[in-house]
């Protein structure tokens, strides 16, 4: 392997590898760093930024806590952080891929400072809700912000 194994990697459960993968490499950007077709698994990698998908298939050993209905992973978004949202959201609109929530700036209270980011939210084929996000800086927070909610 060429790549360091992120510390925290989420497995996503996923009906059909083939659309999933053109959702996350061919339109998001990221690399197959490893797969096992004949498993319908995929490791993926973005700058270290990491996802394993894998095909459900009720005769393989997966671990489930409830049934599977779409849309998967409700509840969750995933934060990818990217050099640049732009080059993501081209691709998207050339494949016709319809975003959850179109792109914004916006500024997070961390601490004493805030951190900005441009973001949007997209579905994968399954539901899975994904944030690219690219890094606006950081500015110190305004007066009177600190403590509050």
């Amino acid at each position: 392997m060429t790549f360091t194994f992120a510390r925290l990697t989420p497995e996503l459960l996923i009906t059909d590898l083939a659309a999933s993968l053109h959702f996350w490499v061919d339109l998001i950007g990221f690399r197959v760093a490893y797969d096992r077709p004949e498993d319908g698994f995929a490791y993926l990698d973005l700058d270290g930024a990491q996802v394993m998908l894998e095909a459900r298939n009720p005769a393989s050993r997966q671990w489930l806590t409830g049934p599977l209905e779409v849309p998967l992973g409700r509840g969750i978004n995933v934060e990818i952080g990217v050099p640049a949202v732009e080059p993501i959201l081209s691709r998207l609109e050339q494949a016709g891929w319809p975003l959850y929530m179109a792109v914004e700036d916006k500024w997070y209270r961390a601490g004493d400072v805030e951190v900005g980011q441009r973001q949007f939210l997209v579905q994968d084929p399954d539901g899975y809700l994904l944030r690219p996000a690219a890094s606006l800086g950081r500015r110190p927070v305004a007066r009177g912000q600190i403590g509050q909610g």
